[in-house]
């Protein structure tokens, strides 16, 4: 993983010490909250309904085993002993007091952490998949792209205050894991037939209030002009975005407003200004920053482990963790494990704990290379495991409640804080996420339904992606009450689609039955081997919504 230079350093260490003149300030009376509300959200300070939150910047999802346990140092010394992950692969901390705040940003930045532009009109967190470097699938790792991305973007005065925030990600697999048409400005890295690295370029993706699928804008872009063509997408951007409307400034709007042809026609002129300038990359700085990511030392093993097959026949527990939650690594003897975050009850959807946090650093180093990943699923990666050692990191998993063999399944929910947090909700994630689980806890019913994505969002600005998952779930308000729109048929990934509307909300405590009618119904016409979105892309709606609306005895 990329490791601070002294330029990085200085940067963070000036932000901790200016934004803790601005926070003496703001507790003094000197600034107002008008004042203060933009100098904290670009540090990641946002104010709750209970407390500030926290969100701290994990770049491209890639984690330290030391990072982690300053991570649970803070969840345990200033906050309530958890954190929550997202699924921007940050992680937010939900009860923080003002006055600590400078602290905490001094331990991250002791540890190469910060959480500048974490929230803002601004360039967020740059992202990629959990698997980058380490998937078998991987045509090139895209981490370090992604790398000089942040470094770029970071603090850049052109694009601090732009139109809303600017969201980039970037996949260089066969299987896009990185839900790259979900963002304002979509990277796949790929070579071409002489085997120069190349960019295909989408824009105007996005979720939220007003769902659009990206468009692509450019193909085959040389790498070297990652930087330039970025910064005319967002010259435009910053320059004909709508500033009238924050439920307009996106730039899908601008994108949909314009035409694809017409924004990209904007674009090209932009560029070739700057194109051939100074952020036109070199060879010697992708190289400078592709050394932090060269491949670890690994063993060389044997693909076939006769003691982990052994544990896979006389442990049926053991084989349906191995079948759900394991990932085909490009090296022999090694495989990618997901931790998954959703036990059930036991705790919400991608909350850790202090002691899991610990527990996932120690096992990043004895099972694998002190390295950790956070998915765009709220869960936790060790990218590198030995095969012959999964047996125990499993009984070990299990032993503090991260041993869950549900990942891709049902349970794995995908769930934002909700109303139980977030200032904005308009209902609760959490309850309606767990009531689901609680319904559906068997695992071989489950592991027979096969894959199957669940995801609730508290509100339209769909920080749990609801729009992509199979099964959608969004919080509404109706006169003062909580209700939940149901959306099926969303899909990440290279074949990305929203979900489509069923009908009217439900209230709280329908939704699991109107899960169970759904799974139901796909079980009714699925073929065999066949996925949900498969089935609900053969069958249509229409099924579903009959099955679902259908009176029962107790309305009869």
């Amino acid at each position: 993983m990329y490791h601070y230079d002294d330029y990085d350093r200085a940067l963070v260490r000036e932000r901790v010490a200016q934004f803790r003149d601005q926070v003496q300030r703001r507790i003094a009376g000197e600034l107002t909250e008008e004042e203060f509300l933009p100098l904290r959200l670009q540090n990641g300070l946002y104010l709750q309904k209970h407390a500030y939150m926290l969100r701290v910047a994990i770049p491209y999802g890639t984690l330290a085993a030391s990072q982690m346990r300053a991570l649970a140092q803070i969840a345990r010394k200033f906050d309530r002993g958890y954190g929550h992950f997202t699924t921007r692969q940050n992680i937010q901390f939900n009860w923080i007091e003002l006055q600590q705040v400078p602290d905490i940003l001094e331990l991250l930045a002791d540890v190469d952490m910060h959480a500048i532009q974490t929230s803002g009109n601004c360039v967020r967190n740059v992202t990629t998949e959990a698997f980058a470097g380490v998937a078998a699938d991987e045509l090139l790792d895209p981490r370090p792209l992604a790398e000089i991305l942040r470094q770029w973007s970071t603090v850049n005065p052109e694009f601090l205050f732009l139109p809303r925030k600017f969201k980039i990600a970037l996949c260089s697999a066969e299987e896009d894991r990185a839900a790259i048409m979900m963002h304002d400005i979509g990277l796949y890295v790929y070579r071409d037939e002489q085997g120069a690295m190349m960019l295909r370029v989408m824009v105007g993706g996005g979720l939220g209030r007003t769902p659009i699928i990206s468009q692509q804008i450019r193909e085959a872009l040389p790498w070297r002009h990652l930087l330039s063509y970025v910064e005319a997408i967002l010259r435009v951007y910053n320059r004909w975005g709508r500033r009238d409307n924050k439920y307009k400034a996106r730039i899908k709007i601008l994108v949909k407003a314009l035409g694809i042809e017409a924004f990209a026609e904007e674009v090209e002129r932009e560029w070739q200004y700057i194109k051939d300038g100074p952020a036109e990359l070199t060879e010697d700085e992708y190289l400078r920053v592709a050394r932090s990511f060269e491949p670890p030392h690994y063993e060389v093993l044997s693909d076939v482990d006769l003691a982990l097959g052994s544990h896979i026949a006389r442990d049926p527990s053991f084989a349906r963790w191995v079948e759900r939650n394991l990932a085909a690594h490009k090296v022999a003897g090694y495989a990618s494990v997901t931790i998954s975050t959703k036990p059930g009850l036991a705790a919400p959807p991608g909350d850790v704990t202090d002691t899991q946090m610990e527990a996932l650093a120690d096992w990043s180093e004895r099972f694998g290379f002190g390295e950790l990943r956070i998915s765009h699923e709220q869960n936790v990666v060790l990218p590198d495991v030995r095969k012959r050692d999964l047996y125990a990191l499993w009984r070990e998993a299990c032993d503090i409640g991260l041993g869950s063999a549900n990942v891709g399944l049902l349970t794995d929910v995908i769930a934002c804080p909700g109303g139980d947090y977030c200032s904005l909700a308009n209902a609760k994630s959490i309850p309606v996420a767990q009531s689901i689980q609680q319904r559906f806890q068997d695992l071989d019913y489950l592991h027979d339904l096969g894959d199957v994505s669940l995801n609730i969002s508290g509100c339209m600005n769909a920080c749990g992606h609801h729009h992509i998952g199979n099964i959608g779930i969004l919080g509404v308000d109706k006169n003062g009450s909580e209700w939940y729109q149901i959306t099926l048929g969303g899909a990440q990934g290279k074949a990305s689609a929203l979900g489509k509307v069923i009908g009217p909300s439900f209230a709280a405590d329908e939704v699991p039955e109107v899960v169970e009618r759904i799974v139901q119904t796909f079980v009714e016409h699925r073929q065999p081997d066949e996925r949900f979105v498969d089935t609900f892309n053969r069958i249509g709606l229409e099924p579903f919504k009959t099955r679902v609306y259908a009176p029962t005895e107790a309305d009869a």
